[in-house]
């Protein structure tokens, strides 16, 4: 089982728009917590969940509303990097991922809003 504990740098896509966040996990066993901060106006959220093998699932609640947001996704086997999918109830979703070291997230945020701006640009 990989250990997640630690600092990440990561991305969560919704309606083609990426938003930065920085999350601090705490593992315990197969239990995880913490905390992460969007760059976007929602701002700070507690997380808990779960690991189990290579598979996270975790609850994001932002302090400033009631709404929570279901993240989903698999751990890479070297343990730094995890991505899935991210929903609110049945009405909005998207992708998300996060790296352990900044430069590997530097890098792939980069590759994706470069493909993204050549698919817009594509359709124009």
């Amino acid at each position: 089982m990989a250990d997640i504990t630690g600092s990440w740098l990561g991305s969560y896509w919704q309606q083609g728009s990426a938003t930065r966040f920085e999350a601090t996990f705490v593992q315990a066993n197969n239990v995880v917590s913490g905390r992460i901060s969007d760059d976007g106006p929602q701002g700070e959220a507690d997380i808990s969940g779960d690991i189990i093998g290579r598979h996270i699932e975790f609850i994001k609640q932002y302090l400033s509303h009631p709404e929570r947001i279901r993240y989903t996704g698999t751990i890479s086997e070297d343990g730094n990097f995890m991505s899935g999918q991210w929903t609110i109830g049945s009405k909005h979703s998207g992708t998300w991922e996060a790296y352990r070291g900044e430069d590997e997230f530097m890098i792939s945020l980069q590759k994706r809003l470069e493909k993204q701006t050549a698919l817009t640009g594509a359709n124009r």
